[in-house]
């Protein structure tokens, strides 16, 4: 049976009234006030409803609380029993979940509560919903411009370990041994000692992990004879094909080895696929079949960030609450071996239903392909981008030399020769110069012109032109001081690492990866909006509700007793003791 707490309704009694002033000053000062204030009240526990039952069963920790919990733990990236222990005993902790000090029911979560609440936000993709939430509200608390943003990706190691490809062939044998051992005794005794106690003996992994490199090849190819023999083996017995590590071994197998037809036999050989073969989606640990590979960054997964930035104030009036306030408003996970390319629609996609649709996006060359800026430009949103390919001497590039009309023509050269023919084909355009022009010319060999039938010439398309326009822009002042802000995603990145540890996690597959990241983000978020509170507004962000606690409670019973009297002066008069007397009597 699920449980609530109200946490909308201000406190009647402040919940601080225990505190010394200089306690007091540091709590509101923190990011625990603007947590229970702000955050904890909107977290989606309506989401959660349709996993707990209404009427039957124990009542559930408060649901709000609980959530905050999960959130709590990622960015302070803790493990259960640490998580387990700041509940019960850090006061700041306490006040930000809404937790009364003195019941003790509320100010103790079992680590066992922990596992399938986290197991639910995972499978079910709730984390996502809770970053929307908490980024939500944070912009329309902090009135934050999320008109430019800059979006780049970053690399995520989960927790496996880096395996080369001799320990890969033993891990996912010794795997399926093992497990073939645990459920099928009987077939697992049938197979040669030899086999078995190569891989399961206490020193069997240590020997492959001592293999000489002049050796290596010669042990990788017994190993890819023990995996096809143990894939044909087992091959036709469903009740171990349908095992989850007999899959592996069959992965394995299909993405690192060729079975080949041997010459002048019915038998079959196995040829180990060289390194350049191996595809980047390959798979790099059994313990994690969702991580892959990037050649750039290595094994894992790399996390695709969006956030908002602000260019530096002019004057002093630009300084405003919120002004200055980076917010992330995007994340996915994607597997390492993902490109950059692909991702800045989705981003756009995601962030315009949620809302935060932005005008200007800052971006690196991998996202900035001709397609995907024109695509974006469809949807309302400008890529500043250099153009893919950088300084290689492509037909592009040296375009960008020539003087170009409005129509796409070429109106002169790098060194002002005007053509004598520059006429349109279908999508491109065909351009001559003069052979007295070319020639002799001293940048002859860097011009893309060949030798044609009157003279010297190329042929270009729309395309081209539009990216010689491009990179013609990317050399002036202006587009240089727009791009400059990209590089401050960087120290989004940074704070994701220092303050959550979100490079490094202590989880596997994707799942639980993309759950941890999102609300890694969440709290960066979180301890962003608190450093931007502006110390002459009490402490308190634009937009917020009036301090809460008796004061607060005496304001409002004030406010309405005004409000009464105002409306009950058409109905009574006051006589000289102030007792009331109705109108018409007095009349």
């Amino acid at each position: 049976m699920f449980f609530v707490k109200d946490h909308k309704t201000r406190d009647i009694f402040d919940p601080l009234a225990r505190f010394g002033p200089h306690r007091r000053d540091r709590l509101e000062k923190s990011w625990a006030k603007l947590f229970r204030e702000e955050i904890l009240p909107v977290l989606p526990v309506h989401k959660l409803f349709p996993h707990y039952s209404g009427v039957t069963g124990s009542p559930t920790k408060d649901l709000y609380a609980m959530l905050g919990v999960m959130l709590l733990q990622q960015v302070h990236d803790l493990t259960d029993e640490e998580a387990v222990d700041q509940v019960a005993f850090n006061l700041k902790w306490q006040y930000a979940l809404g937790i009364s000090e003195e019941k003790e029911k509320e100010a103790y979560v079992c680590p066992k509560t922990l596992w399938p609440m986290r197991d639910i936000l995972a499978r079910e993709n709730l984390s996502g919903v809770i970053f929307e939430t908490v980024t939500d509200k944070l912009v329309k608390l902090f009135c934050v411009d999320t008109t430019r943003c800059r979006l780049d990706s970053v690399h995520i190691f989960s927790n496996m370990r880096h395996l080369g490809r001799i320990g890969l062939f033993v891990r996912g044998i010794k795997t399926f041994l093992v497990n073939l051992k645990r459920h099928h005794g009987e077939l697992f005794a049938a197979l040669a000692k030899e086999m078995t106690e190569k891989y399961l003996s206490k020193s069997g992994e240590s020997v492959f992990s001592m293999v000489k490199s002049s050796e290596s090849e010669r042990t990788l190819a017994a190993l890819g004879d023990d995996l096809f023999f143990l894939a044909e083996r087992f091959r036709q017995v469903e009740a171990v094909a349908g095992m989850s590590s007999y899959k592996v071994l069959l992965r394995v197998l299909r993405e690192q080895c060729t079975v080949e037809e041997a010459a002048g036999t019915k038998g079959k050989t196995v040829r180990i696929k060289p390194n350049k073969e191996i595809a980047s989606d390959s798979l790099q640990n059994p313990s994690d079949p969702d991580a892959t590979y990037c050649g750039h960054k290595g094994q894992g997964y790399q996390a695709q960030v969006m956030e908002t930035y602000c260019p530096a104030p002019t004057d002093e009036d630009d300084q405003t609450q919120g002004k200055g306030l980076s917010l992330i408003t995007h994340v996915s996970v994607e597997p390492a071996h993902a490109g950059d390319a692909h991702a800045l629609l989705p981003a756009i996609k995601d962030v315009e239903q949620c809302g935060l649709a932005p005008k200007e996006i800052l971006a690196d060359s991998l996202y900035g392909s001709e397609k995907s800026v024109a695509a974006a430009a469809a949807m309302g949103t400008e890529v500043v981008a250099p153009v893919p390919g950088g300084e290689k001497k492509s037909k592009s590039s040296l375009l960008s030399e020539f003087t170009l009309t409005e129509e796409g023509g070429i109106e002169r050269c790098p060194m002002g020769h005007t053509p004598i023919e520059d006429a349109a084909r279908g999508n491109h355009r065909e351009v001559v110069f003069a052979v007295n022009n070319c020639f002799r010319c001293s940048r002859r060999k860097e011009c893309p012109v060949k030798s044609v039938r009157c003279g010297y010439g190329f042929s270009y398309d729309k395309k081209q032109v539009k990216m010689a326009r491009r990179r013609a822009a990317e050399k002036t002042a202006s587009f240089r001081d727009r791009y400059r802000y990209r590089s401050g995603i960087e120290g989004a990145f940074s704070a994701l690492d220092r303050l959550t540890g979100m490079k490094q996690l202590r989880v596997r597959g994707m799942k639980a990866v993309r759950y941890c990241v999102t609300l890694k983000a969440a709290g960066v978020n979180l301890f962003r909006a608190v450093a931007a509170w502006n110390p002459e507004r009490g402490g308190k962000p634009a937009g917020s509700p009036p301090i809460t606690g008796i004061c607060g409670l005496t304001g409002h019973l004030l406010h309405g007793c005004v409000r009464l009297a105002r409306s009950l002066h058409g109905i009574f008069s006051f006589g000289s003791f102030g007792h009331p007397i109705l109108a018409a009597s007095a009349a």
